[in-house]
């Protein structure tokens, strides 16, 4: 008999009731320090006291109206993030496939307003993960994503990530946008170089071609810039911004240049809930503290900590261990065990990491992780090796 809960995930045995910081509490009692952040999303701890703040005092004024009516807490959102980024323009959403799916609608329209509307195909590449509406998986083309749900989207192609030589060749007539993840999540933390950053970028604007990045996962400091394309010192046209923007509450955003949004004139796009005040209330508190001087300084301190304990976690560790890999504090442990088994022995151990492809598991804990929250999860994440070593 099918549940009352749809069963499309293999959930783990524990159920938590409350969290304060990078710490969570199960429904046993049992604490458990939480380096996965819900999949990066609980980018400042739970509860943090300024979201708790903001959630409390909009909560009690005004939830929703729908955008047939201005907005002031959307405006204040989509100002702070034009001011901190590239950006002329913000569609806000309440999830990173939405984010997506105005990305993809934003450049195919942007060519059809500028009088070429062939130009609709859209590159993207093996091992991405761009949500899981028809637009994402499409995008994405994975066999496990897309099996089973008849005809695909069409208009992708798709290529390997990551060869710059391939994009060159696979650019034609009908392109109108090359979306990558800077940062590859799902397939395993997998990260462009800043020199192919930098091509790509040089090679859309020689092309015509718009570049959509999604920063969805690696963005919003946790690889110690706001957003990861800083480091590469390059922009997007369009990017899509999602978890790690609301804290922990359901948010996205897809932003873009004046000349990437120019088609997206009045009825082209909407969102009922899309925007609420209550969201971007806290995605406002989000934004306040991330680019709060210094913030992002002690992301990159941390970061530095962690990977340097991690990687004396796999020098210590080399039959469960292979490598560490990512930048900031979006880091993957390579396997020479079965990541199911890997995560499961962290579960034992009262620590949370999150499974990936290619063998890996990710690390994504709370940007303000503290010296001493990072050696217990370090500490934490050694007894999880050494009983994987145990049943060998």
């Amino acid at each position: 008999m099918i549940p009352p809960v749809l069963p499309t995930y293999n959930r783990a045995p524990m159920a938590f009731v409350e969290g304060a910081g990078p710490w969570l509490v199960a429904d046993d009692g049992e604490r458990y320090l939480d380096l996965g952040a819900g999949i990066a999303v609980t980018l400042l701890g739970h509860a943090h006291p300024a979201l708790v703040a903001a959630l409390e005092a909009q909560g009690r004024k005004l939830w929703h109206t729908s955008n047939l009516y201005r907005i002031p807490q959307q405006e204040a959102l989509a100002e702070r993030l034009v001011a901190h980024t590239f950006a002329d323009t913000v569609f806000v959403t309440n999830s990173g496939t939405e984010a997506i799916e105005c990305a993809i609608k934003m450049a195919r329209k942007h060519f059809d307003h500028e009088g070429e509307p062939q130009r609709t195909r859209i590159i993207a590449f093996e091992g991405s993960f761009h949500g899981r509406s028809y637009g994402a998986i499409s995008a994405a083309g994975s066999e496990k994503m897309v099996k089973g749900f008849g005809p695909v989207v069409p208009g992708f192609d798709h290529l390997p990530f990551f060869d710059l030589a391939e994009v060159r060749a696979a650019i034609g007539p009908e392109t109108a946008a090359v979306l990558v993840e800077p940062i590859q999540g799902e397939g395993g933390i997998r990260a462009l170089s800043r020199e192919d950053l930098r091509g790509l970028r040089a090679l859309c604007d020689e092309t015509g071609v718009l570049l959509i990045l999604d920063e969805i996962q690696c963005g919003m400091g946790r690889t110690g810039k706001l957003f990861h394309h800083e480091w590469a010192g390059i922009t997007p046209d369009i990017m899509t911004v999602a978890k790690g923007i609301g804290g922990g509450f359901p948010l996205g955003a897809c932003l873009a240049t004046e000349k990437a949004a120019s088609g997206m004139g009045l009825g082209t796009h909407g969102s009922t809930y899309g925007g609420n005040p209550l969201a971007c209330a806290i995605g406002a508190a989000v934004m306040d503290v991330v680019t709060a001087p210094g913030f992002l300084d002690g992301v990159s301190r941390a970061a530095g900590r962690f990977r340097q304990g991690l990687e004396g976690l796999v020098a210590a560790h080399p039959d469960v261990f292979e490598g560490v890999r990512g930048e900031g504090l979006m880091l993957g442990l390579r396997c020479r065990k079965a990541p199911a088994d890997v995560v499961a022995a962290g579960y034992a151990e009262r620590v949370i990491a999150v499974p990936a492809a290619d063998n890996v598991v990710r690390l994504l804990p709370p940007l303000n992780l503290t010296d001493a929250e990072i050696d217990e999860g370090l500490k934490r994440l050694d007894a999880a090796a050494s009983r994987l070593e145990a049943a060998a």
